[in-house]
């Protein structure tokens, strides 16, 4: 079954500059699709006119009747005070009506009306609700909130009140709880930490629907999709298989277009000495070779349509200067511990890094990574402990959110007046990083956060530096430009230290990683992989125990009674279950609040396992009710 057809769609927003121009695709049901292009090529566009949220000029676009669509960077707004709860609670709405209608039954019936018409109203109702899932709700609710992180205490945040990441997390949840059937994500990873990210995928392995995605994160696409649609110059191009597969391919489509370009233009070339040969014996005289100098001319003209083909875009030709580094010690960390209020980030860490190693420091969102990066840099302060460098460091630094001292500087003089170079030079540097004619000459402050990103990097690499520090560096950026920075880090020879979401990233260049949770640092020698790899060796060992416990429990007893007593005793579980995740939320963030106190965390560690095997029960109990009600 086709899910989404576009059929000749055209869409322009100037007069005469057609964004798509004929964009021609089909998606099946079920299918995984990756929307690969430039950026302003129309891919955000194109999913706004599938939504509906944008009309167009010209062609078809046609949703299966019966099919919901949703759209993850599409944030809706809601009444004034929604909260989290709220918003998250809007996913159910058809179930909310169920539930109203069915306890005014259950009321009517226990005044005593036996009434036919309400006895198989209620009955036909009770089974709708079942089948939608009624019954799982909050335990839906809770374990999509709990993947996407969205704990306790900010489901009850006002949604206003949220940052743009956090109501986009949100918003996904909305979206999943909803059981949506179409699922457009517009770049979903960009404010999901690892964690979040690696959840969202294990989702999309199990949903059952459509997705289509937008996406610079190359690991995020290998993972989901399994077609990839390109858009070029308001065209489609197809690849049958993940972002690995697209990056071989078109290689090697542009090398068979550009081997049959040359092939052409070295028959052209022929043909026209061929053809100059006989203009000149037709103006000696040899009048019948005029016909045949214009039958020549006309193949001429048939060889000459295709253009040449337009390869990849070129690598970065610079690199980073690079200071001379004596020694073997880069710097070391001695008892380092920091806190906000009563928050534990690190505490007593000590840790020592050499010349040249390469660290990626990694953790869910707000475990305190860039504070790290911040006291490396001397611009914060810890609460206890020391960190020491080597006479000869000079670090450079990428931070997350680059900011200029004089927005309205344009780049020509932003390099002339910070880095005391030529105009010349200035140009030739921004050149390097696709700055290219009037572009040179907008103020600072007009620039995207990709471009600002850019041009501090353009400034980075003119000095001379030994330990390289990057806060997010490819967060801004598509994967052109992502592909730039790679290559000039690939050239360094340097210390890296940086903060990334970016698996890509992190996989090709983290030797070393420093794991940031639960108030403290693991440190593994590795890269990505490896790290995975014995994350997921360790959830083995740990589930390998859970059925051996599991058999020593003594059987349950069956619930008895008819529907209306298994319905109870699924609500009453399902009330238990979110009173016992709400204890466990708390219990977390206790421990974080006393990471420092062994003996306090010791005790809260035993409460936590105590409160996870009464968990488990619970989740034990209710699908067991759950199949005999469905049954």
């Amino acid at each position: 079954m086709i899910d989404i057809t576009v059929q000749n769609l055209v869409k322009s927003f100037e007069v005469g500059e057609n964004l798509l121009d004929g964009l021609t695709f089909q998606v099946n049901s079920g299918e995984r699709v990756g929307i690969l292009g430039k950026n302003g090529c129309g891919k955000t566009t194109l999913f706004k006119i599938i939504t509906g949220e944008y009309d167009w000029d010209e062609g078809q676009v046609t949703v299966a009747p019966g099919k919901k669509v949703g759209l993850i960077s599409q944030i809706p707004h809601y009444p004034q005070g929604y909260s989290v709860e709220d918003v998250l609670d809007t996913a159910f709405r058809h179930l909310q009506q169920a539930e109203r209608e069915l306890a005014d039954l259950e009321e009517r019936m226990s005044r005593g009306d036996a009434d036919r018409e309400t006895l198989a109203r209620y009955d036909s109702l009770s089974q709708s609700y079942l089948t939608a899932g009624g019954y799982s709700t909050q335990v839906q609710k809770g374990k999509v909130c709990n993947g996407l992180q969205i704990s306790q205490e900010m489901r009850q945040q006002p949604f206003d009140e949220l940052s743009g990441g956090e109501k986009t997390r949100v918003n996904l949840a909305r979206l999943i709880l909803e059981d949506t059937d179409i699922l457009l994500l517009d770049e979903p990873t960009n404010h999901l930490d690892l964690r979040a990210t690696e959840w969202l995928e294990e989702y999309l392995d199990s949903f059952r629907g459509t997705v289509l995605a937008i996406s610079h994160d190359r690991y995020f696409l290998d993972r989901v999709v399994k077609r990839i649609i390109e858009i070029d110059q308001g065209r489609a191009s197809f690849y049958s298989g993940n972002y690995s597969f697209y990056v071989v391919e078109k290689e090697r489509r542009y090398q068979e277009q550009l081997r049959q370009y040359e092939k052409e233009q070295a028959k052209v070339a022929q043909l026209e000495e061929a053809a100059e040969k006989m203009r000149m014996w037709a103006f000696k005289g040899m009048d019948k070779t005029y016909k045949r100098v214009f039958s020549m001319e006309k193949r001429i003209q048939r060889l000459q349509t295709q253009d040449k083909p337009i390869g990849p875009e070129k690598a970065m030709t610079v690199g980073f200067g690079e200071r001379e580094f004596r020694g073997d010690m880069l710097f070391t960390v001695s008892n380092l511990s920091k806190s906000f209020g009563e928050r534990a980030l690190f505490s007593d860490w000590s840790a020592e890094v050499l010349g040249g190693e390469r660290i990626a420091l990694l953790g869910d969102n707000g475990t305190g990574k860039t504070t790290f990066l911040k006291i490396l840099l001397g611009d914060e302060t810890p609460d206890t402990g020391k960190i020491r460098f080597g006479p000869t460091v000079k670090t450079g630094y990428l931070p997350q959110i680059v900011r200029f001292d004089h927005p309205e500087r344009n780049l020509v003089d932003t390099l002339i007046w910070e880095d005391n170079c030529s105009a010349q030079e200035a140009r030739d540097r921004l050149g390097a990083f696709r700055f290219r004619g009037e572009d040179v000459f907008k103020p600072v402050g007009a620039l995207s956060g990709g471009e600002l990103s850019r041009l501090k990097l353009c400034q980075l690499m003119a000095k001379n530096i030994n330990l390289l520090v990057l806060d997010e560096p490819t967060n801004h950026l598509d994967i052109a430009s992502r592909e730039w920075i790679e290559n000039a880090v690939e050239a360094y020879e340097g210390a890296l230290l940086f903060v990334s979401h970016d698996r890509y990233f992190i996989n090709r260049f983290a030797t070393r990683i420093w794991m940031l949770e639960d108030g403290r640092i693991t440190d593994f020698r590795g890269n990505y992989e490896l790290w995975q790899q014995k994350k997921a060796r360790e959830l083995e060992l740990r589930n390998a125990v859970k059925p051996q416990q599991s058999e020593k429990k003594p059987r349950k007893e069956k619930p008895t009674g008819g529907t209306k007593q298994l319905e109870k005793e699924l609500r009453a579980t399902e009330r238990q279950i979110q009173r016992l995740e709400e204890q466990n939320a708390s219990l977390t963030d206790e421990m974080e609040a006393n990471a420092s106190d062994y003996k306090k965390l010791q005790e809260l560690t035993q409460q936590q396992s105590a409160l996870e095997t009464e968990l488990t029960e619970a989740y034990e109990r209710w699908e067991s009710l759950s199949e005999r009600l469905g049954g």
